[in-house]
């Protein structure tokens, strides 16, 4: 796994403070740099090593931002960048997570107020302070208050697609440890839930010790906050990542027991009391026979606990995947013999929501495509942007431009082996109109249609809407949200299913990790109603292609099978699903 998101967020922070700091055109070329840095497909590490040259290689990295690059990896740190932090002493990403807060007031609310972080925002807002400041009144001043808990919210938690990676890089680091015998995440992380506290992962060894000293020597451990024999915390890229180490006798329990969530643990626990057995991390106990069951967390006659699968055959259950347990109705559908067959990462054949250069990607056509079939995609859909209403900057395609990309789209399709479906992602209005022409609509293959502006308040009439537009096939991103950003829409998920089932209309599940929108319980919604779920990366550059793999355990939440997910469907299907058959 690459660094390059990490760094892009460097080049981020430093367009942020030069902006707050009235800084012209700067900060726009580090923005430029950062999302390059981020989509570059070769570890920026890799290319640090290699010298100056291979890092200028990326668009928009010159020489100022290079040596930049191969100063922070030689040094740990940016000085230039350090000295922005002195001279503007704020905590800019907790008060940029604030909705309607940007760089700019930032540094308007630190040169009046005072303003360093979230609790000083709130004592501005609510002493009536900031409308006193030249460009700012009452209704903004109230929107700020009325947005910091959201943003206090998003600070605790973080992303999912930031903390995988992390955690697959050290589960890698891990299981080359001779003392280490098995290794697995757990917690929120395990069950892919969108946003994580931190990072848990479980070791079964005999030598607790030397797992801890391997563990704390990680050389992505940016600090170690605490170790002891049997565990260990660290803080990496941000992250607090804490290791706990069991005998291998123990682990089955134990990671059953820390992947949660607390509701399925009590679930599972109760059906254990009502057999007469005792269910905790320590393993699974008969005590019909103990006088007094409480007396201790190993009481009774182990009957399980080496692996997962023995504690829940232990209480007559099969096991149950990680993403299911939220004690959503799991625990019954077990012991009823009704577990789904969830879908898979490998079951997916295609992607039906993606950009290119032509609006907002960051890639070309030719590149996009080829980079989608690198992955084994028997399909693609190419959805640019359509311009309009909820697009900014003028990056998407008129009607006549969309036409013309057509031909484009079908030229750029023989040099693969794989289907190529023209489309296009229209915007859906506050009236669930579209913001493109009907004429232009009927020539393309895919049309996904997204809200992406006004996303607050009730959404569900408007979604409806423009899902019973004829030329509708996919509704994209439902509720516009933006994790730890933004929460978007207000959605009825029951009428949305309903909705889609009946219009023939497959919902999406964007696998943008700063998305993965809809969320798993809705798509258990969608699923139980008949509409058909479609997962989509929204990719912009040929990484993003890989986002794929949010979207289907986000899928797996929600209880889906392969049969429920278009992008698993034979081409054949897809096609008949489209209407183009």
């Amino acid at each position: 796994m690459t660094r390059n998101a990490e760094v892009a967020a460097l080049f981020e922070e430093f367009a942020d403070r030069l902006e707050a700091m009235d800084v012209e055109y700067k900060p726009q070329a580090y923005r430029r740099a950062a999302e390059n840095i981020r989509a570059n497909a070769t570890d920026i590490e890799v290319l640090a090593e290699e010298g100056q040259d291979a890092v200028e290689e990326i668009q928009g990295v010159g020489d100022a931002i290079s040596t930049k690059v191969l100063e922070y990896f030689e040094t740990g740190e940016i000085a230039e960048l350090e000295d922005l932090r002195e001279e503007l002493p704020v905590d800019m990403r907790a008060l940029l997570a604030v909705e309607g807060v940007g760089p700019k007031t930032v540094g308007d609310l630190y040169e009046a107020l005072g303003v360093r972080d979230l609790d000083d925002l709130e004592a501005a807002a609510e002493a009536g302070e900031i409308q006193d400041v030249k460009g700012y009144g009452a209704k903004t001043e109230q929107n700020i208050l009325n947005a910091i808990p959201f943003a206090r919210e998003s600070r605790e938690r973080a992303l999912l697609g930031d903390a995988r990676p992390v955690a697959d890089r050290l589960l890698a680091y891990l299981r080359e440890g001779e003392a280490v015998e098995r290794v697995d995440t757990a917690g929120s992380l395990r069950r892919w839930r969108p946003t994580v506290g931190d990072v848990d992962v479980l070791v079964a060894s005999e030598t607790g010790e030397a797992v801890v000293e391997r563990f704390v020597g990680w050389e992505e451990a940016d600090d170690v906050i605490e170790a002891g024999e049997q565990k260990a915390s660290v803080r990496s890229n941000g992250l607090r990542v804490d290791c706990r180490v069991v005998v291998p006798a123990e682990y089955g329990s134990a990671l059953q027991y820390f992947t949660g969530s607390r509701d399925h643990n009590v679930s599972v626990r109760n059906r254990a009391i009502e057999m007469g057995l005792k269910m905790n991390e320590y393993g699974v106990f008969d005590v019909r026979d103990v006088d007094d069951p409480d007396a201790g967390q190993r009481v009774g006659q182990r009957v399980a606990g080496e692996t997962e699968a023995e504690m829940y055959e232990a209480i007559d259950l099969p096991w149950i995947p990680p993403e299911m347990r939220e004690d959503r109705g799991e625990v019954e559908a077990a012991a009823a013999g009704d577990l789904p067959d969830l879908v898979h990462e490998g079951d997916v054949r295609g992607d039906l929501h993606t950009h290119t250069d032509y609006s907002d990607g960051r890639e070309t056509l030719a590149g996009m495509l080829e980079a989608a079939e690198a992955l084994g995609h028997a399909y693609y859909a190419v959805t640019d942007h359509a311009t309009g209403p909820g697009m900014v900057g003028g990056v998407g395609l008129d009607d006549e431009e969309l036409l013309a990309q057509v031909e484009d789209v079908r030229e750029a399709a023989e040099a693969v082996e794989m289907e190529v479906f023209t489309g296009v992602e229209a915007n859906v209005g506050v009236d669930g109109d579209l913001n493109v022409g009907d004429e232009a609509l009927e020539a393309l293959d895919v049309v996904v249609a997204s809200p992406h502006a006004a996303l607050d308040g009730d959404g569900t009439d408007r979604l409806v809407t423009a899902m019973e537009h004829p030329a509708v096939n996919v509704l994209g991103h439902p509720t516009g949200r933006m994790l730890n950003q933004r929460p978007g829409l207000e959605v009825d998920y029951d009428r949305l299913a309903e909705a889609a089932a009946a219009n023939g209309v497959a919902l999406e599940i964007n696998s943008n990790p700063a998305r993965l929108d809809l969320r798993g319980a809705a798509v258990k919604t969608a699923v139980e109603a008949g509409a058909t779920i479609v997962v989509n990366t929204d990719g912009h550059s040929p990484p993003d292609l890989e986002y794929l793999r949010y979207g289907v355990h986000t899928a797996r939440r929600g209880w889906a099978e392969a049969a429920d997910v278009l992008n698993t469907w034979p081409v054949e299907e897809v096609r008949a699903f489209l209407g183009l058959e």
